[in-house]
């Protein structure tokens, strides 16, 4: 396999630098970010990462209305961030993508419940 001269090379020990993003991985993860960068937005995922919830529900724990939660899970499902399955006559949201679950809790490991950055877990000997 030819080397990239572009992309630097891991030092002896550390591991191999892995392939620059494309174009559209760039475009898309920035997508994902911005639909995330809502603190509502980022409440409801963050909630449906834990359970399934209906949209009354998520309207009282995050305490807005029901027609602002409806418009951002409407965004959330279109970008694939969450899917909805219908149970009876209500509908349950849920994130059945791991790489979202994954993402959403290391973002709050990170944040202390302060708001600052939390201290990163001392390292094994």
């Amino acid at each position: 396999m030819p080397k990239n001269p572009a992309l630097p090379t891991a030092e002896p020990g550390l591991p191999r630098q892995e392939a620059e993003p494309t174009e559209a991985q760039l475009a898309a993860a920035a997508a994902t970010f911005a639909l995330l960068a809502s603190p509502p937005r980022l409440h409801l995922v963050w909630l449906i990462t834990h359970g399934s919830y209906d949209v009354g529900t998520l309207a009282k724990r995050v305490g807005i209305s029901i027609a602002t939660v409806s418009q951002h899970l409407s965004k959330l499902r279109l970008a694939g961030v969450i899917t909805a399955r219908r149970d009876g006559r209500r509908h349950l949201y849920t994130v059945d993508d791991p790489h979202v679950v994954a993402l959403v809790d290391q973002i709050f490991d990170h944040i202390a419940p302060d708001g600052t950055l939390a201290p990163d877990p001392p390292q094994e000997p």
